[in-house]
């Protein structure tokens, strides 16, 4: 199952903000992120500044752009070694 936050339409540093209170609101101290967080947004400033606060805090990040439409992009980001 994959978590997901809807930062489309919206510009920096909203979309960073809301990664960073889904990513803290879905991962427990004690056991770390098991599943898949995906940040949907539609802009080329967020999706670097969304993946690169992920990698930033030690996830990996996949970004997959067009599959929920041409203009959006959709960030995932696993805990290191879960993909």
């Amino acid at each position: 199952m994959a978590y997901r936050v809807d930062a489309r339409g919206l510009s920096c540093p909203q979309p960073v903000v809301m990664t960073k209170r889904a990513l803290e609101a879905t991962i427990p101290e004690e056991s770390g992120l098991s599943e898949v967080l995906e940040v949907l947004v539609d802009n080329h400033t967020a999706m670097e500044n969304v993946s690169r606060f992920a990698r930033h805090r030690g996830f990996d990040v996949q970004v997959e752009v067009g599959e929920e439409g041409d203009d959006c992009c959709i960030v995932r980001i696993y805990a290191k070694g879960l993909r």
